[in-house]
Formats: C-alpha cells, structure tokens, sequence
C-alpha cells in the first residue's frame, strides 16, 4: 500500500472561510468589531462556553486570567509540568512563581494530592491543564481551591468541548482559557478566549483586552478622542474581526468533527489495548476527552518512532515537563510521576483530515512491533 505521509496534526479551515474573511477584507475595518462579539456569542451558544472574552491567542488569555485571579509579584501559582512553556511564562510575566506539582503518570493531568502539598501562604491560584483534551479531576481540585480560598484557572488549550461529569469545559471553574492556535480543534488563525464566571471579572476581562479602556462607556468626545481615565494597566489583547470571521467559519460542523475524533479514539483504544508494549492513558466515564491528541505509554520507545517514522507516520511526546528550563528554575526532582511520564509517553495522529485507510495503517504498522 502507498501512503502519503500522515501528519501528527493538521489545520482545519472550513469552506465557506473564504468569503467569510474577503467580506471583512473589503469591509477595510480589520480591528475588533461586531464579527468579535459574534463569536463570543456563538461559542457560548454553540458550545457552551461561559463570558467568553476572545482575545488574540491562548497565552494572552492565561495572562489575563493570572491577572483577574488577583496574582502579583512574589505570589505562587501551582500549575503542572506537563504542559507548554505558556502556561508558566505567564506567571513570571506577573513577576509571581510557577510551583510545579506532579502529575498522574496514567493520564498526564496535574494530581491532586500533589497540588496541596505544594500549597503555602503565598500559593494565590492553581493552574490545571487537561492534558491532550482529557478533563483533569476538578472535583478533587476545587475542594481544594475551596479550603485555602484561592483560584482556580483551567489551561484548556487542548480541551475545546471536553466534558466533566455532563458539565462543558468552559463554565465549572474562575477562569477557563482556550488556544484557537492554527492546529487546535478551531482555529483563528491564532487566538484564545478566556472565560470567566464572574460578571465583574468578565468585564475587566473585556477591558483588559484593549489597554483597559471600557470602550462601551468611554464614547468619543468632540474632540474625537475617548474619554476615560485608567486605573490599571492594560493590554493590546483584542481579537480582530477577520480572525473572528475564520472562527464563525469553522464552528460549522464542529460538533460533528469531534465526534469523528472520539471514533478514531475509540478504534485506537480497541486496537492497542492488547499490543504488547503499549499501555493506554486511563480513561473514565465520568468525563469526556475532546481527544487533540492521542497518548499512552510505550516500551522502546525511540524504536517505536522510528517504526512509524519509517512508515511516514509522524508521531510524538508533543512536550516534555517543561520545568526542564532555566527560566522555571531547573528539573524538580520531587516530580517522580514526571519524570517517568518524560520516559515513556507517546502521541499518534488524531485530527479531522485522518481518513479511515489511515487509521487502519496506522493501527497495523504499530502491531507489527518495534
């Protein structure tokens, strides 16, 4: 059989994107406009998400959550490992400290017993990432946000319709951020929203987003200027109108090109369970993954890649724990989940161009063994 190479990930841009976007383009009005505010509305309408504020990429919607969550400098945000670089760069950007606790070696999500071993006096928000979409146990983790009052922010960059216990990602914790980055489930080109459960904070949200002005009640004068007098620092965050149009675009059909992704998830559970060498991410059925990637651990592992590499199957460890940098502090040694998750983990193509062909040649070179 002659395949072509089949990518880790890929960029979905729905059909009628296009003329969606040339409409904007002729327009000439390219800034923050009513196509923004539509998407806002579509993603809590469509997908449930909770105050939505859509701003211009993931990391600026963690900033913005790290701010909200009333984090400054020396303060301490316990947050995962295993995640992208962004989710603790945002911490230090606020001059606090990212405190890295460990992880469940079977799923790759922050473990809870962990967290509140890490908790101090200066401890001001836990960062939690769903790592590869699958929900991390929020119930275990809010009891103890609840116990020492302090926030709870969700890096839901991977978890764009995920579910946890019936309740969509997007509207359980203070602050719920995602990436519309160009390989995620939905893309603007690049973007992110952050939710917000509280309505006041949602509004500071809003304004923080462009420089702190309240556009709304900040009319211009006849001089033509704004009127408005800023309290606190803000920022250039805003998502413009043509990246929002691509978003609307591709919110059609989204529902239906997830659940192709829990059916290749579902064929590669059946069909690896029993592969020796191979042992699946644990699942329960009490959440739902939204499936960005697909992981479990592997024995040999550089013989696995090169397997599939050989076979023009692209795969993955995606990222290692990140407290690995410098900048973080260095590796924490105290992370024995970590450590044995940065051995063994794996990830395999899932995404919307994967055809059925692919999936059966993917799931038949890896039982040829490595």
């Amino acid at each position: 059989m002659i395949m072509n190479k089949i990518c880790l990930f890929n960029t979905y841009v729905d059909a009628s994107a296009g003329k969606k976007v040339q409409r904007v383009l002729d327009s000439t009005f390219l800034s923050e406009g009513k196509l923004v505010k539509d998407f806002e509305s579509q993603l809590s309408k469509q997908l449930g998400l909770q105050n939505p504020a859509a701003v211009n990429s993931g990391t600026s919607a963690l900033h913005l959550a790290v701010i909200l969550s009333g984090v400054r400098p020396e303060d301490e945000v316990i947050c995962p490992a295993q995640t992208f670089v962004a989710s603790a760069m945002v911490v230090l950007q606020e001059r606090a400290k990212p405190v890295f606790a460990d992880i469940q070696y079977e799923t790759g999500n922050i473990e809870p017993k962990s967290i509140e071993k890490k908790i101090t006096k200066r401890t001001k928000a836990i960062m939690v990432v769903h790592w590869g979409g699958y929900p991390v146990d929020l119930d275990e983790i809010h009891t103890i946000a609840k116990k020492y009052n302090i926030a709870v922010i969700e890096d839901a960059a991977h978890a764009l319709g995920a579910t946890y216990h019936g309740q969509v990602i997007g509207g359980i914790s203070d602050f719920t951020c995602f990436s519309f980055q160009a390989i995620k489930h939905l893309t603007t080109g690049d973007g992110g929203a952050v939710c917000v459960k509280n309505s006041e904070l949602h509004r500071e949200a809003l304004n923080g987003r462009w420089f702190g002005i309240d556009r709304k009640h900040s009319p211009p004068s006849l001089l033509g200027e704004r009127v408005y007098n800023l309290q606190k620092i803000g920022y250039k965050y805003h998502m413009n109108d043509y990246a929002a149009a691509l978003g609307l675009a591709n919110l059609e059909g989204f529902k239906k090109r997830l659940d192709r992704r829990k059916v290749i998830a579902k064929r590669y559970r059946s069909a690896l369970k029993s592969v020796d060498g191979i042992n699946l991410f644990h699942e329960t059925e009490d959440r739902q993954s939204a499936y960005w990637l697909f992981g479990f651990h592997v024995k040999k592992r550089e013989e696995f890649i090169k397997l599939l590499k050989s076979h023009d199957i692209e795969c993955s460890v995606v990222h290692l724990g990140i407290d690995h940098n410098d900048v973080f502090g260095g590796i924490q040694e105290d992370l024995a989940n970590q450590r044995k998750f940065d051995q063994t983990q794996i990830h395999i193509p899932i995404h919307d161009a994967l055809t059925d062909e692919q999936v059966d040649y993917i799931i038949t070179t890896i039982k040829k063994g490595w």
